[in-house]
């Protein structure tokens, strides 16, 4: 039998794990089976297990998927010269989350509670979200040098506080609603008036991508 390329195995898994993210993220982890995903998927079930043995290896890889996109795009924030003011910088990470809240971040806040009753997958989910952290770490330690800061902050104590502005937007954007980002971006603003930032409403652009 000829040897199926490389690219044609990539796609296929691709095709899973979108199939996969449509499924979670319109009924869940629990009330999904494997079976509605390779119904999704329009795969035979040998094909389908060729590439996941459990609905836990698709999950871990959605979740891996997930923050690769979130920290290249935060990297691209974060390294942004020169850098813009704090707050500008934390509204831009808030537009990135807010383009995902209706289809990963919902994954995520699933993750996040499967990772509670999945040992493995905790560890995982911690793995991740140290990752996430640690671009935060370097925003405010830019930040500092930046003189945006003052220059005894501690920016392995700022950072995860930056961090949890985010989460804090995603969580209270899924779960509870009645906000946007427009609002949250204000109240950060008066919280942290750091330099100049535009006031609530103002749409700040996001930062330019570099074309591979």
């Amino acid at each position: 039998m000829p040897r199926v390329s490389d690219q044609h195995l990539a796609a296929r898994r691709q095709q899973i794990l979108e199939a996969a993210t449509r499924c979670f993220t319109r009924n869940g982890f629990h009330q999904t089976s494997m079976q509605d995903v390779i119904n999704e998927a329009g795969l035979s079930v040998g094909a389908f297990y060729r590439y996941f043995k459990s609905k836990t290896d698709l999950i871990r890889a959605i979740a891996t998927g997930i923050v690769g996109g979130l920290a290249r795009e935060l990297d691209v924030i974060v390294a942004q010269e020169p850098l813009p003011p704090l707050t500008v910088a934390l509204r831009q990470a808030l537009d990135t989350a807010e383009r995902r809240a209706d289809g990963e971040a919902r994954i995520a806040v699933q993750v996040w509670g499967e990772s509670l009753r999945d040992p493995e997958l905790a560890v995982l989910v911690g793995d991740i979200y140290r990752t996430i952290r640690e671009r935060f770490v370097l925003l405010a330690t830019r930040a500092r040098d930046a003189g945006q800061l003052p220059p005894d902050t501690d920016p392995e104590a700022v950072g995860p506080v930056l961090f949890g502005v985010l989460q804090g937007y995603l969580l209270q954007r899924i779960l509870v609603g009645q906000i946007d980002v427009d609002s949250y971006a204000g109240g950060v603003t008066a919280l942290l008036p750091l330099n100049s930032a535009p006031a609530s409403g103002t749409r700040v652009a996001s930062p330019s991508r570099s074309r591979t």
